[in-house]
């Protein structure tokens, strides 16, 4: 009995001191979080690196960094490139790469460390991801040449990542509905799908004779033969939407390669760009972004609306936070023309893993009563939203409530 005890005894020290040490590292020490709990080992090493991002502290105090105690501890990463270096090399080996890339944007929010990115060995030390690519294309035409090099390997890594995660399930879907929209309603015999039409007609089964007798035939798409629909990417390229322009330029990448899609391109801030000759290559795509800016919606609506050869098999999508800084009555004038006109229109508030982003609620608002509704998008999501608008079906609009 008394073993039994002193084991339990044992246990419930153990859980209380882990409980300490949780709340050690959540609290920061500076000996005001009350828990006595001193730090060693990997667990200091860890609440250094955090101290040097969130500390109170902005700038660290010579000759002091984190200690094995819980007593004072410096803050700060200072403008130094080692020491940003040993940081991003700590906080690598101490967080998992999620938390690591969390903690970049942060360190660049908070510390102002945009310009030390512009080093080449700053960018090799860093956690590569979609919001590191937004501030390199931020400071691109202040990037020395000797920069230029390692910034576009490390966008190019980025890219290559993001296609691998999104091309074939984007072709998949986006194929199929190609298919879908193709379908020959009266084929000749050659021409009919038989997969397709017994599933379609096995209402019509005859038990007696064992066989379905097909009221409507089904014939294979010609797709593949020829350019059958539009795609327009309209993207606003303003700071906040950083995210957006990776995905997008990304996608645009993957609609081009598609046979039976003819893509187009354009960013936007008060100049309009299109940058389709470039979709072969998502990374000089976005190189040729300029983020920042005001924004004229009208204007980018425009060159787009004058590009549309045939309305009734072109999607257009417009990715903005609808902040308008045009003629707003002429925006909203050149959108109902365009749906009428047979054009399909999508308004994406953001293509990223974000969520809802900050935006426009009056200019959200008119564009739904016209029927044209915006609404935020994951990059996942994003096939199932284009699939719908080539086979002209209601667009699966995500819960805005759940994306905040």
């Amino acid at each position: 009995m008394t073993i039994e005890t002193d084991r339990e005894s044992d246990r419930r020290t153990d859980r209380e001191a882990e409980r300490l040490r949780r709340w050690r590292l959540v609290l920061g020490g500076a000996g005001a979080d009350g828990t006595g709990c001193a730090l060693r080992g990997a667990d200091a090493a860890r609440d250094g690196a955090l101290e040097a991002l969130y500390g109170q502290r902005p700038q660290p105090r010579p000759g002091r960094g984190a200690r094995d105690g819980g007593g004072t501890r410096a803050a700060g990463l200072g403008a130094s490139a080692p020491q940003v270096a040993r940081w991003l090399g700590d906080i690598r080996r101490y967080f998992p790469s999620a938390v690591v890339q969390m903690m970049q944007r942060d360190a660049i929010d908070r510390l102002g460390l945009s310009t030390l990115l512009l080093e080449p060995e700053m960018l090799e030390a860093v956690e590569a991801d979609v919001h590191l690519v937004g501030t390199l294309l931020s400071l691109s035409k202040v990037m020395p040449e000797t920069t230029k090099e390692t910034a576009r390997a490390v966008v190019r890594r980025v890219v290559g990542q993001l296609e691998e995660r999104l091309a074939t399930r984007t072709r998949a879907t986006l194929g199929g509905a190609l298919d879908r929209a193709a379908r020959i309603a009266r084929p000749r015999h050659r021409a009919i799908d038989w997969g397709r039409t017994i599933r379609a007609n096995l209402q019509h089964y005859l038990p007696e004779h064992r066989t379905v007798v097909p009221e409507r035939l089904i014939g294979y798409g010609r797709a593949a033969r020829s350019v059958r629909k539009e795609v327009v990417l309209c993207i606003d390229q303003s700071g906040s939407m950083a995210a957006s322009v990776v995905f997008a330029s990304v996608f645009g990448a993957v609609l081009a390669s598609m046979r039976a899609i003819d893509t187009r391109l354009v960013v936007f801030d008060t100049a309009v760009v299109d940058l389709t000759d470039h979709l072969d290559d998502p990374v000089e795509v976005l190189f040729g972004t300029q983020l920042g800016g005001g924004t004229d919606i009208n204007r980018a609506l425009a060159y787009c609306q004058s590009r549309i050869q045939r309305p009734a098999d072109t999607v257009v999508v417009l990715i903005s936070d609808l902040y308008e800084g045009g003629i707003r009555g002429e925006m909203l004038r050149r959108v109902a023309a365009m749906k009428a006109s047979g054009v399909e229109f999508v308004t994406l508030l953001a293509l990223s893993d974000e969520g809802t982003p900050a935006y426009d609620r009056e200019h959200a608002a008119a564009l739904a009563a016209l029927g044209a509704p915006a609404f935020a998008c994951t990059p996942d999501h994003f096939p199932e939203v284009m699939a719908a608008a080539l086979e002209k079906r209601p667009l699966p609009i995500p819960d805005m409530a759940e994306q905040r």
